[in-house]
């Protein structure tokens, strides 16, 4: 199993910090391509992926009891 973290709006539309899913042998496209078809997160286009604090790229291969942090762009001032 592999815990996914939300943050910023991600978190407001799931109602929840992270979700729980089975995502080992995925890549994070193949990630992302499930959550925008099976969740209500929308579009998850510009949204940062890391994979055990470490930035992921769309290619990389989710491990069993990786944990995944999705992060939305940041603005400040």
């Amino acid at each position: 199993m592999n815990k996914i973290l939300l943050f910023a709006h991600l978190k407001e539309l799931a109602k929840d910090s992270s979700l729980t899913l089975d995502v080992s042998g995925k890549t994070v496209k193949d990630l992302r391509d499930y959550l925008e078809t099976e969740t209500n997160l929308g579009s998850l286009a510009g949204i940062m992926v890391a994979i055990n604090e470490e930035f992921a790229i769309d290619e990389t291969v989710i491990k069993a009891g990786d944990v995944i942090a999705l992060i939305p762009p940041v603005s400040g001032g």
